[in-house]
């Protein structure tokens, strides 16, 4: 018997099944897309990159999913493309893709679009498209049904018709299908079967919550009203920000809203009993004032504070910071504080906090370090034409465009009507509305006279020196004949500079 035929047969037999094992997700491109979505009334597509150290996570998570969703009657699919393939621009751009992995829901043939707001494990992948791809609101009939269908620790939306049919009971389907993403929803005809809440005679919408109230209700059903009733109540009065994971949907809620934010941070383990009941007390005066509350730990605010350029020792403090990025600040607030300085906020009383870096008692290198607090002196009001460079310590483009700098700003070191400078735009707020930093590194050109002008070109020495050349304001005193030794760096006129290129 010749063993090591079917040795090798078998070995051919097993490399199948792993690899039919490997390919519940569908990969799809440009050529298959369309067809494929159109074929199904429900799948999931991710859109991914494969350089992307967030998809390679998810990868064996989303195959493990689709491999237990295959057998779910009927099969939920699940898809993968590549987004950055040039091929597939054209559909990330439909889709607005913007980052990587992002996840949609695709139903009706793709007619319906809803983001993939789960988890990104197995098991909890599993959990939430099955629910997903069932009723986007469950009747509850019994006790039994309730326990099943309503997860204490979460918001519910439960409508409670004497009916389960008419025009207000179809408003609620259609609520629950534009928000099904984003909450649970259910539906009952007999309001005792619910946990919270007494019975009602007229068509209800009952939101169950674990925190404040623990539950409200709402009688109107027209959907842009009852929308904005349900963002509004599944906000808390105060929003805790802490490692507890249950809190973090919360806290996305309340980043993400479109209110004024005060945040009080402090050390939960010693000064939670004292401040939490009086801040509260607060909340509940100014939340209907265009304000949102948070109160967070100061441990699992650290990211908090490295962005307002704070420091963890001047907890207990509150930051205030409005729709257009005005702060205001109070450091080691005391609780019984807490209530005369959100009138003070309110009554424009308060001066903002402005966040900068200590102005450096030597500045002498090329590049001149600019601070928040010497922005307006050393650059907007110069009378210099100044080429400022707004960057981030960690940015990798903002380390190989450094050295340019230097380079030309030492080609014009002997030019007093030209500075080179730098601002750490981590460290030090920008003006609003003078500057758009949206990205590292951002370069901004002042002119003498006032002209402000992104600078967009080729990050050499040679185009950034033509583009100054090309924009600066001449002193009146200087000829228009650029003399070389002492006006332009290194003799570089314009002329030159475009024949270097």
């Amino acid at each position: 018997m010749d063993w090591s035929g079917i040795l090798v047969i078998l070995s051919i037999l097993f490399t199948v099944c792993i690899a039919e094992e490997k390919e519940h997700v569908l990969t799809l491109d440009h050529t298959n897309f369309t067809d494929t979505v159109s074929k199904h009334n429900f799948i999931v597509v991710e859109f991914y990159a494969p350089w992307c150290g967030h998809c390679k996570k998810l990868e064996p998570e989303y195959e493990k999913a689709a491999s237990s969703l295959s057998s779910h009657d009927p099969p939920i699919v699940l898809a993968k493309i590549d987004a950055s393939d040039e091929a597939n621009k054209e559909l990330a751009m439909e889709y607005k893709i913007q980052g990587f992995p992002t996840i949609k829901i695709l139903r009706d043939g793709g007619k319906k679009i809803q983001a993939y707001n789960g988890p990104r494990e197995a098991h909890g992948i599993v959990a939430y498209l099955k629910k997903q791809a069932g009723p986007a609101s469950p009747e509850i009939k019994s006790r039994e049904d309730a326990a099943r269908l309503i997860d204490e620790k979460k918001i519910t939306v439960v409508g409670v018709f004497p009916e389960l049919s008419g025009e207000t009971f179809e408003k609620f389907i259609t609520l629950a299908e534009k928000l099904r993403a984003d909450y649970d929803f259910a539906h009952t005809a007999d309001a005792k079967l619910l946990p919270r809440g007494g019975p009602v005679d007229k068509p209800t919408l009952r939101l169950l919550k674990p925190f404040d109230e623990l539950f409200v209700d709402f009688e109107v059903f027209e959907v842009n009203a009852a929308e904005k009733f349900i963002a509004e109540a599944s906000i808390p009065i105060v929003t805790i920000f802490d490692k507890d994971p249950e809190n973090q949907v919360y806290v996305s809620k309340f980043f993400n809203g479109p209110n004024a934010k005060a945040m009080l941070f402090l050390n939960f383990s010693t000064e939670l009993d004292a401040f939490h009941s009086k801040y509260k007390d607060v909340a509940k005066l100014y939340k209907e004032d265009g304000l949102s509350f948070l109160l967070g730990d100061v441990e699992a605010g650290a990211g908090a504070f490295n962005y307002f350029g704070l420091k963890s020792e001047q907890a207990p403090l509150i930051v205030i910071m409005e729709k257009d990025g005005e702060k205001y600040l109070n450091a080691h607030v005391e609780p019984d504080v807490l209530a005369s300085w959100l009138k003070d906020y309110k009554d424009g009383k308060l001066k903002p906090y402005v966040k900068s870096e200590p102005i450096p008692e030597v500045n002498n290198e090329p590049v001149k370090v600019v601070v928040r607090d010497t922005l307006r002196d050393l650059v907007l009001n110069s009378g210099k034409n100044v080429l400022l460079e707004f960057y981030a310590p960690w940015c990798g483009h903002c380390k190989s465009l450094a050295p340019i700098l230097d380079e030309v700003a030492v080609s014009y070191e002997k030019d007093s009507d030209v500075l080179i400078a730098k601002l750490d735009a981590t460290a030090n707020d920008i003006p609003k509305g003078e500057f758009d930093v949206k990205g590292f590194p951002t370069l901004y050109f002042k002119s003498a006279s006032g002209n402000l002008t992104q600078y967009d070109g080729d990050r050499t020495k040679e185009a950034i020196i033509e583009f100054i050349e090309k924009n600066r304001d001449k002193p009146a005193a200087q000829s228009e004949s650029v003399k070389a030794d002492s006006t332009t760096p290194e003799s570089v006129t314009t002329d030159s500079a475009k024949d270097e290129l």
